[in-house]
């Protein structure tokens, strides 16, 4: 759970790290964020276990970020390839650049980074194939050539999911095809006042004042925290949207465990099963698995309490093919 944050130099990146970092948070670039969960609330009251553990991000901060007009760097696309979500910081306060060009400009040094990538390797398939035709896989050659087809029509990868992530393409790391999280970086005042393109499944924009989210960052008493949010008229920390969205992208949900001594919150890939989500914990629980015991979210609210849940049927034993739902509270039984 890796995500690069990048942009164009003097464009808020590393203020907006920082912020995500909090005081101390972080090891010269790179910090591991926990994500926001308000359900684990209600569990610890009831529990009231010695430990409470969130899931977390890591975010990593790359340095520079190329020129006015010189796109942002083979140096930089490199580095963000090896990660799994991308989060680029547009300058819309400084009133020096346009954030909507930025956007464009990131956007085409994606694709052509891409197309690059393609072009060399169909290139030097058609040097193989003269040599010997067994040298070359025909339905990697055939989905390279697709890919070429979209890249040269100037669309994201990420807007062919099932493409991009064909398993014979995975060792190519493609940086369009990374779920991506714009954050517009402008003034306090204009938080409310910018016009954002629409979202897509893989690509959200969201307005930020990355230098008020450090500021709010280095408060370490919640409630001035929450005094602070309450004078600029905000509910919470736009912050916690930035790690929501990160979230989201990662294609990540959340499932929990409970009891007297830890309750924590796990990260799990959407639609994996319930002998995947007990790996996630630890492997010998997925190769032992025999049930697990869950009781939905909701089911909890209505009824507070595991025992009346269990007397109602409302705590159910699920098996190997259970597809485990955000939310989900689960104990797992298991052979070692």
């Amino acid at each position: 759970m890796k995500t690069a944050i990048f942009g164009f130099s003097g464009s808020g990146k590393t203020d907006l790290f920082l912020a995500l970092a909090g005081p101390g948070g972080h090891n010269i670039n790179r910090a591991r964020v926990k994500v926001p969960e308000e359900r684990l609330d209600p569990l610890k009251d009831l529990f009231n276990p010695p430990k409470v553990t969130y899931t977390e991000i890591e975010y990593l901060d790359i340095p520079g970020g190329g020129g006015k007009g010189g796109g942002l760097g083979a140096r930089v696309l490199n580095e963000i390839r090896a990660y799994d979500c991308l989060l680029a910081v547009l300058d819309g306060f400084s009133g020096a650049n346009n954030p909507a060009a930025q956007w464009q400009e990131i956007e085409t040094d994606l694709l052509i980074s891409d197309l690059a990538v393609v072009e060399k390797k169909l290139e030097k398939m058609a040097v193989d194939k003269k040599k010997a035709k067994n040298l070359v896989n025909p339905k990697e050659e055939e989905l390279l050539s697709k890919i070429k087809e979209i890249l040269e029509a100037e669309k994201p990868l990420r807007e062919f999911q099932e493409l991009a992530g064909d398993p014979i393409l995975r060792g190519y790391c493609f940086l369009s095809a990374k779920p991506i999280l714009y954050a517009w970086n402008v003034l306090e005042d204009n938080l409310d006042q910018i016009e954002l393109p629409v979202s897509k499944e893989k690509e959200i924009h969201i307005a930020v004042s990355a230098k008020l989210e450090k500021e709010i960052a280095e408060l370490n008493d919640p409630e001035e925290i929450q005094m602070f949010l309450e004078d600029l008229g905000l509910k919470e920390s736009v912050l916690h949207r930035v790690i929501k969205n990160t979230y989201q992208l990662l294609d990540l949900i959340t499932f929990l465990t409970a009891g007297e001594k830890e309750v924590r919150a796990w990260p799990l890939k959407k639609g994996s099963t319930a002998p995947e989500a007990a790996g996630v914990i630890h492997s010998d629980l997925q190769k032992g698995f025999i049930r697990a015991e869950v009781l939905s979210w909701g089911d909890f609210l209505k009824y507070k309490d595991f025992k009346v849940a269990k007397d109602k049927g409302a705590l159910r034993l699920e098996g190997k093919d259970y597809i485990v739902q955000d939310g989900d509270i689960i104990t797992f039984r298991f052979n070692v």
